[in-house]
């Protein structure tokens, strides 16, 4: 009964393979190479010469290869089945690298590394956290293209300026005036203006109101902008006794530091909500001044943040089993810290 079952199951098999769209030669899948070696166990030599007109002999022999090797794979093989050398990270890191990114989808695997092991005194490679991205995290939107930075050489006391312009809501012109220190990396502050244009005496009073609480510096750094040239300007430079430095003209990377704070400023924060007026960019600002100089960090302060070059204690290190997320500038930056 078995072989009159196996005979016909084997036929009608037959005859759906060939039935598909295929000039040549039928197209055998897994699925029936299976089938039609099952089947033909339950026949005589003599049955399968006339039942067999689709599976060569070839196909069957190899069916039979294939099951002595899986045979002795099963007898000699190691009860391990874990892949050997290093193990890679616990599911606790795997976890915290995953929430990172969700919480920061600008950060880099760099950064993120770099926060991590900054955080809880874990040593992580940039390329272990690219693994752990590429294999569990499903970004939810695309993350702005990666630029490289210029490093330039730096004076003790050494601070640079420059403009950008950002529109409101209302789409009215605002102007921002940026004051970083050279040495730290650290933002001094915003000077902002909400009108078409910026005349001398106007950059002199946003100038003092970016740096009005940290006094003035040795030397200035600015490019050729003609806002830079009005004698109003220049005669506060002299008055403050402040060294006025020229960066090379229409090359940016002469100026490296305050061209990529202020992409930073844009990429990472502006463009990522819309304000009101003067009032509300300047309190925003202020957010992110306080988030950029306290808890970002940079590679080229060795993973340092700008107050800690300047001056202020480390953080203590957290337990990725026992820690806290700290919002910033109203849950746009969230980094982890000891519980």
């Amino acid at each position: 009964m078995k072989a009159v079952v196996a005979e016909n199951l084997l036929l009608k098999q037959q005859l759906l393979v060939l039935t598909r769209s295929r000039k040549r030669a039928p197209h055998l899948s897994s699925f029936d190479r299976f089938f039609l070696g099952l089947w033909s166990t339950y026949l005589d030599s003599g049955r399968i010469k006339r039942v067999a007109f689709l599976v060569q002999p070839s196909t069957l022999l190899k069916f039979h290869q294939a099951l002595v090797k899986r045979k002795y794979r099963l007898l000699y093989s190691s009860p391990n089945r874990k892949k050997p050398g290093p193990k890679g990270p616990s599911r606790d890191v795997i976890e915290l690298v995953l929430e990172m990114k969700r919480r920061n989808p600008n950060f880099g695997c760099t950064k993120i590394a770099d926060q991590i092991a900054k955080t809880f005194a874990l040593s992580l490679d940039k390329d272990v956290v690219r693994r752990i991205l590429t294999t569990y995290f499903r970004p939810e939107r695309g993350d702005g293209p990666s630029w490289l930075s210029f490093l330039g050489q730096t004076k003790d006391s050494l601070w640079s300026i420059d403009f950008f312009r950002c529109e409101s809501l209302r789409l009215t012109t605002h102007w921002v005036l940026v004051v970083m220190d050279h040495c730290m990396r650290r933002i001094i502050g915003f000077g902002i203006y909400k009108g078409s244009a910026v005349d001398g005496k106007t950059l002199c009073y946003l100038f003092h109101q970016a740096t009005s609480p940290m006094g003035a510096p040795h030397c200035l750094s600015s490019d050729h902008d003609p806002v830079f040239q009005f004698h109003q300007w220049q005669a506060n430079l002299r008055v403050l006794g402040i060294q006025e430095i020229k960066t090379i003209p229409h090359v940016p990377v002469s100026h490296p530091f305050i061209e990529r704070l202020i992409g930073t400023i844009r990429r990472e924060y502006l463009d990522q909500f819309l304000f009101w007026n003067e009032s509300d960019l300047e309190r925003k600002l202020e957010a992110f001044k306080e988030y950029y100089n306290n808890y970002r960090i940079h590679q080229s302060l060795k993973q340092h943040t700008p107050e800690e070059v300047a001056g202020k204690a480390q953080p203590l290190l957290a337990d990725p089993k026992a820690f806290v997320w700290q919002s910033h500038c109203q849950g746009l930056f969230q980094t982890p810290m000891a519980a």
